[in-house]
């Protein structure tokens, strides 16, 4: 049966407010480097009037993947939760104009507005992520529209979805919905943090999911393990399809008895957001079109190291000519 979406995922729709600041500036409004931290909206509004120069995007990072796969030419759509304010409106508009089906209409009434993050780039490119959830983190099965799941020949999941009974909720409905109809289905462990909190859930879809993507960061926190051989050996055990970057080392992914060790070109970023949703997007084109796994994790890096060369969590050059230049595709 051919469906009409190649990639469907689900996730926080979170709209990206980006600036470039120094340490010192971090340092001054007390934000810590390199992680992204949850806030609550006092904060957030605290640090929003903080920022210089602002860039506005859609983002999230399920829908950022989305988006590079939407670029891509893959049909794509994605179920997230915005407030009909001036931020959800433009944060629909953006995913529909970009490609990507935002299948939820804004939500109106209620007092929580749309998401954003207030994302700090230091000049070595680190990203300091500073996130007010909304209505995002409202999202619940009622969202989940079985009618878009079951049509998806891939679903990707945010394992962020977890911090709330509601999103674990929708996440399982979309994920049973898909595979009933001979989807696959897999999850993002979105951060060490994520993972901390919720490892026994996590392993446990990495058992009932077919594919999970991860950091080395990650991966030894999801088995808590220092050695990353020993947590992609237990990972291997557990789920058909893994892949583990390496910030700039080389990408390893595992399906069944096949390994892949993919090389890095190591550059310095302009600015890291996006790097790994890139990466998702990628590694998921080679998936969806039947390349290896070597040529798919080549794709991801490719993908990935686009993004880094600028400021944003999404692409802004052709990322399949690029694939062609790296003799990827004909």
């Amino acid at each position: 049966m051919t469906k009409k979406y190649q990639t469907v995922g689900i996730g926080n729709a979170i709209v990206d407010v980006i600036s470039q600041d120094d340490d010192n500036f971090l340092e001054m409004m007390g934000i810590e480097k390199g992680i992204m931290q949850l806030v609550e909206r006092e904060r957030a509004e605290v640090l929003y009037g903080a920022m210089k120069e602002r860039v506005q995007t859609p983002g999230g990072s399920v829908a950022n993947t989305l988006a590079g796969l939407g670029e891509l030419g893959l049909s794509t759509a994605f179920i997230g939760r915005v407030h009909d304010d001036a931020l959800g409106r433009f944060y629909a508009d953006r995913m529909n104009s970009g490609g990507t089906d935002f299948v939820n209409p804004p939500v109106a009434g209620g007092d929580l507005p749309t998401s954003r993050s207030m994302v700090f780039v230091s000049p070595d490119g680190e990203r300091s992520m500073n996130t007010y959830l909304g209505i995002s983190a409202e999202l619940g099965p009622e969202d989940v529209s079985e009618e878009v799941t079951s049509q998806a020949e891939i679903l990707f999941l945010e394992g962020y979805l977890f911090d709330k009974p509601k999103g674990k909720a929708a996440f399982e409905a979309a994920a049973k919905s898909c595979q009933a109809t001979g989807g696959k289905a897999g999850v993002a462990l979105s951060d060490p943090f994520c993972v901390d909190r919720h490892r026994d859930d996590f392993r446990q879809l990495a058992r009932d999911l077919d594919f999970v993507l991860g950091n080395e960061q990650e991966w030894c926190g999801l088995y808590e393990t220092d050695d990353l051989e020993v947590a992609l050996g237990h990972a291997a055990l557990d789920c058909g399809l893994i892949a583990c970057t390496r910030s700039g080392a080389e990408v390893i992914i595992i399906q069944e008895n096949q390994r892949a060790i993919v090389p890095v070109n190591r550059i310095v970023p302009v600015d890291a957001t996006g790097a790994g949703d890139q990466f998702a997007a990628g590694f998921l084109y080679g998936i969806a079109t039947g390349q290896s796994l070597e040529v798919a994790g080549k794709m991801g890096c490719v993908a990935a190291a686009e993004v880094i060369r600028h400021v944003g969590p999404r692409p802004n050059e052709d990322v399949k000519a690029l694939f062609r230049k790296a003799e990827l595709i004909g």
